[in-house]
Order: C-alpha cells, then structure tokens, then sequence
C-alpha cells in the first residue's frame, strides 16, 4: 500500500435544492401523491419516520416502480419480499461494482480519470465476483461461529459494565448510552485498536452518512477529507501488522495479510476499512435501539419476554426485521430484463428496498406488527441475501441477544419517555435519539 492524498473530488452528492425540500415534503399522504411521483427514496420521509406508507403503496400498486425524478436520478424501486430476493441472488444480472454505480442510491460516480481519489472508494461488498468472492474470503475466518464462541464472555462482560452504570430513574439516550457503547468497544476490539478510540471509529462511520447532508459538512470534499483521516489513522497500523511474520487475529491483518488484499491501494483499503467500520456498527447499534422502541410500542409482547426469557432468542430476529437498519441496497442492471413485466433496461438503478420486503403481507402477515415468535422471523432480510449476504450477521445476532438477556435481568423496566429521532439517510434506517428511564428490579 502507498500514501495518497485526497484529491479531485467530485461534489454534488445531494444538491441544496433538494435537501430544502425534505422537511417541507416529509408529511405529505402517500395516498394523495400521483403514483409516478412517489419517491420513496427521500431522505426526509425517513428522518420523519413517515416512509413506510409510501412502501405500503408501492407493494399494493406498483411493486416494481420507476422514479423519473429525484435527487439521485431516476431509479426502480423493488418493493416485495421474492422481487428483492431474487435481484439479490442474480449477481450476474444485477451488478454491485462500484464502476457500475455501486450499492446505494447518492453515491458520487467514480472519477475515470482519477481513479486513486477518494471520491473512488472500492470495497467487496461493491465489487462483483471474482474480485468479491476473494476478498470476501480472506475475511470470513473472522466471523465464523467457531471464532464468534470465543467471544460471548466479552460482549456479556462489557453489556454488564455498560448496563450497571445506566442512571436508574433519570432520563438518558439509550443511542449514545447504550447502542453506541456497546458497538464502539466491539470495533475496537475486531480491529484491535485501543478502547479509547472507539468514538473514532462511531464518528468515521457517523460520517459515511453524512456526507451529502449540509447540516454537517458545507460540501461533500469536506465530508471525503474528514474521512480520509480514518485511512491516516489506519495506515501505521496496517504496515505494522503487514510486516509481522504471524498475523494477528484483528480485521487489519486479516487484510494486511489476506492474499487477495494485502496489495490494495490506499483508496481499496479505506473503503474495505470503512465498509467493515459501518457493517460492525450500523446494523447492530440501530438494532440495539429498535428493539427498545419497538417493545414500548408494543407492550404485551414486553410482557412475554418479561416473563419468559426464552422468548429473547427469537426476539432478535423479528426486531431486525421490524427496525431494518439496512434501509436498501442499489445494483445496476447489466443487461435489459424484466421483473413483474416492467422492462428495465441496461444501466438502469434499481433499488431492493429490505424495509420493505421485512413487511411484505405474503410473506409476514400484519408486518408492521413487533411480534415475538413470528414462525418465519428468521427468514427477515435485514442481512441481504446471496453472495453479499451480511459477513457479520451472526455476530450482530450474539451482541443483541446476550445484551437482552443482561437487560431483563436486572431492569423491571425500560421505558421509552420522549420521541425518537431518526437518521436523515434513506440508506441506513437509524435512530439518532432514543430518551429512556429504566427501573431495576
């Protein structure tokens, strides 16, 4: 790996025009808006929590639908649970290269003639086979349930540390008390950096969603700077663990001595650091603050757990599937094809919305329901499916069910006392602010 330096980045993720439209356009009826302007799409609906409406429509209506218009150029939306599954399991139709548009829906093209800017970020997860099949491989030993084992006495060690240490009886957010913590110090640990920096690595991933969003940086080049200081802080790390003879059990060695990785450019190896960074983090934090907004809303089914603590296990994978913290995935499709006889043709965006596919009525009856013991709970696709399948899915699993059990044990209670605030980002569904009082048994 060489050094570089940021430059010739391209701007104009989300222009000004749009972004002043969002609160103005975040209430607006899903059932009175003409169908060919719907875009779902819209960041604003997220932050407002009003989207799922939209997906609702969609599903009854036009479960493969095109948005002409939008701030990210036009796009399809795929919106029921089989559509979604099978975009996803045909790689070789629907492609996830970054040179082909990549994953989400707002990323800058990459610069042709500059390919070593940071505008140009590639990572496995947007790369097609083989590329992918090989770096995906060099990292999966990590994550494996034999190495995962290995980890529950330190996740339960540190949920017990974190939950004692809550103000019992006062108002706090649960996101930066809880989810942030306990998710901090587990990327600090996978990539085997100290525990003091853990707040680093939140804000690094923090920033991959803030990019296009003003209200945090002024342009897009100021949000690629902030994150090429994550490659800075990496890069002494990664060159000392490259130049030991054993490599260590961290995700930077893995890299560093991986043998379809270990000679990535600067750019590859920050966009596989940050793919892993959010991966570790979004997915299990926004989980983690689900399920305590979802248990509020639906009481009896906190009774249940209340009362039977064997109901935890299950537990996890319906509030993955009702928080879906993975709001979307984007391909390119690399030949003409059809879905649902609507012809979409080469080059064309096409989004598969999980949100959407986790309350499909075929297959998860009253979807928007929380319920704990949903038979196909399991089947949720809130970690994608096929060849990019989450690499770390069984390890967000373990996190939120040893923290539940910790939870029940010693609080009586865990009451939600104020409104959510969610993410502005139609690509993660997040909680920013989650205000909660907890009582001990």
């Amino acid at each position: 790996m060489t050094d570089a330096t940021p430059k010739n980045i391209e701007s104009g993720i989300v222009n000004k025009e749009w972004r002043e439209t969002w609160a103005r356009d975040a209430h607006e009826d899903p059932m009175s808006m003409p169908l060919d302007q719907l875009n779902p799409a819209h960041a604003g609906y997220f932050e407002a929590n009003t989207v799922l409406p939209f997906f609702a429509r969609l599903r009854r209506e036009a479960p493969v639908h095109r948005c002409a218009d939008s701030e990210f150029g036009p796009y399809w939306s795929i919106t029921k649970y089989e559509d979604i599954k099978y975009v996803d399991t045909h790689h070789d139709i629907f492609s996830s290269d970054i040179d082909n548009g990549g994953i989400r829906l707002g990323l800058p093209m990459p610069n042709r003639g500059d390919q070593a800017s940071i505008s140009y970020l590639p990572m496995f997860i947007m790369q097609d086979p083989p590329v992918h099949t090989r770096q995906r491989k060099d990292l999966a030993p990590k994550f494996a349930p034999t190495a995962l084992a290995s980890w529950a006495e330190l996740i339960r060690a540190r949920a017990v540390t974190i939950l004692d240490n809550l103000p019992v009886g006062e108002t706090f957010n649960w996101v930066r008390d809880v989810s942030v913590e306990l998710t901090g110090q587990m990327l600090a640990t996978l990539f085997d950096v100290p525990q003091e920096d853990r707040l680093k690595l939140i804000h690094w991933s923090d920033t991959v969603e803030r990019i296009g969003n003003p209200d945090y940086f002024e342009t897009p080049e100021d949000g690629f700077r902030e994150l090429w200081k994550c490659f800075e802080y990496f890069q002494g790390i990664w060159q000392a663990r490259a130049e030991t003879s054993k490599p260590g059990d961290d995700l930077i060695s893995f890299l560093a001595h991986g043998e379809s990785t270990r000679n990535m450019a600067p750019n590859e190896f920050l966009g596989n650091v940050l793919l892993l960074i959010v991966g570790g983090n979004d997915t299990t934090r926004n989980s983690i603050s689900g399920g305590v907004l979802a248990l509020n809303k639906f009481p009896e089914e906190f009774a249940r757990v209340k009362a039977d603590h064997s109901l935890i296990e299950p537990m996890v994978s319906e509030i993955i599937r009702w928080q879906s913290p993975v709001a979307h995935m984007c391909r390119t499709a690399m030949q003409d094809t059809e879905i649902r006889g609507q012809k979409i043709s080469k080059w064309d965006k096409v989004c598969i919305w999980y949100v959407s596919g986790n309350r499909d009525e075929e297959v998860f009856p009253d979807g928007d329901r929380f319920m704990i013991g949903r038979e196909n709970a399991r089947q949720q696709m809130g970690f994608g499916f096929g060849i990019h399948r989450c690499i770390g899915y069984r390890l967000a699993e373990l996190q939120l069910k040893i923290l539940w059990e910790e939870m029940l044990a010693r609080f009586s209670d865990i009451e939600v006392v104020g409104e959510p605030k969610y993410l502005n980002s139609s690509f993660i569904r997040g909680i920013t602010k989650l205000p909660v009082r907890v009582r001990v048994r």
